[in-house]
């Protein structure tokens, strides 16, 4: 047994600190970035803020959207191979390629013959193998088999929290790894299984190490706000994958449900009877991939040598998810601008951050 006493830190517990800048304008900075990778021989331009391939998030919908705004997603595996290859098809027309769209895929026989199928079309060569431990033998012979099967392929693979396995991984095939166990706001593997690590000290030790072997990492899990995803690229992250923060809304998945709640106030009926005012509110479901809830609607139920690691939360629905994705990017460009940071590359770059106790006043609440 050993303990690794070195301070482990979240998103919450650092702050950036401003620096002097030559940018005037938030319109000064430039978020798009071209990412050329170590084994693809693809150049792909986008900004690194990717969809979570959950059934939530992972959508034909959000899919749309995202690419509007220059946007990855990584689509759910939970599409048929002949639902993704005509979404693939008609979305080619739509935006002229698939390059910011990722098919994810488990590490089954089954999984392979789903991926073959998609992938042998030819309209998409972006792959996310997911799992939910990374450090099983089956996830790095599955990269290996892939990596063989198309060697100009787009390989994102995950998910660990160590430097060693993000190394190791994109030695044998991955052009970006896929880091975070537990952050997310609707896993539970943290509570049931005591494995994990904050995710910000994930995010600096995965970046150095994937980087100095000329791969990159996706940061998965644990961004609350936009400033969390400013933090995330400025601890090193080439990518950064939403759930939480892109659910609940028009272009999301999930069970809508309404609820009646009573506001205090009093509404008069008539001049001698009164009735109190009624409101309704609108939810939506959300929940983690190792739930039992999910895998009741997509395995056919929880395996008796399985535990759930993961919860079923209603949002308050959002509506349209574009405002969102417009805030998020808005957040990052001034971030830039309190950095001094041109290109979203250089945000590592001119990154320096505190250690707090608090970062945020919550006297009227977290909004």
């Amino acid at each position: 047994m050993r303990i690794h006493d070195d301070i482990q830190l979240d998103y919450c517990d650092v702050l950036l600190r401003p620096k002097r800048s030559t940018l005037a304008s938030r319109s000064q900075v430039e978020v798009l970035r071209n990412y050329t990778f170590k084994w693809s021989n693809k150049t792909i331009k986008g900004t690194g803020i990717v969809a979570a391939n959950m059934y939530t998030t992972g959508t034909f919908e959000i899919a749309r959207e995202m690419q509007k705004e220059s946007l990855f997603c990584a689509l759910h595996k939970h599409y048929s191979a002949p639902e993704i290859i005509q979404f693939l098809t008609e979305n080619k027309k739509q935006f002229g390629s698939n390059d910011l769209l990722f098919v994810s895929s488990g590490v089954s026989d089954a999984d392979y013959e789903k991926l073959t199928t998609v992938v042998n079309t030819g309209l998409v060569d972006n792959i996310c193998i997911d799992v939910a431990n990374g450090y099983s033998p089956y996830l790095m012979n599955f990269v290996r088999k892939v990596r063989a099967a198309w060697p100009n392929a787009l390989i994102m693979a995950g998910n660990v929290v160590t430097g060693d396995m993000c190394e190791d991984l994109i030695l044998n095939g991955a052009d970006i790894v896929k880091v975070g166990i537990g952050p997310g706001s609707v896993c539970t593997t943290r509570k049931l299984t005591g494995v994990g690590r904050p995710q910000f000290s994930t995010v600096i030790e995965c970046a150095d190490s994937a980087h100095g072997v000329g791969g990159m990492i996706c940061a998965d899990g644990g961004c609350t706000v936009p400033g969390d995803v400013c933090k995330s690229f400025c601890a090193g992250a080439d990518f950064v994958m939403l759930g939480g923060m892109l659910a609940g809304h028009e272009e999301s998945a999930g069970e809508m449900s309404t609820k009646i709640f009573q506001t205090g106030e009093v509404n008069m009926v008539d001049d001698t009877h009164c009735a109190m005012a009624l409101e309704e509110k609108q939810y939506k479901k959300f929940y983690g991939m190792s739930s039992a809830y999910a895998q009741e609607q997509h395995y056919g139920g929880l395996k008796k040598y399985c535990a759930s690691e993961g919860k079923v939360v209603e949002l308050p629905f959002r509506g349209p998810v574009g405002p969102t994705l417009l805030s998020i990017l808005g957040g990052i460009r001034s971030c830039m601008t309190y950095i001094g940071a041109k290109r979203l590359k250089d945000m590592p770059k001119c990154a320096s951050f505190y250690r707090v106790n608090r970062q945020l006043n919550t006297i009227f609440g977290n909004e």
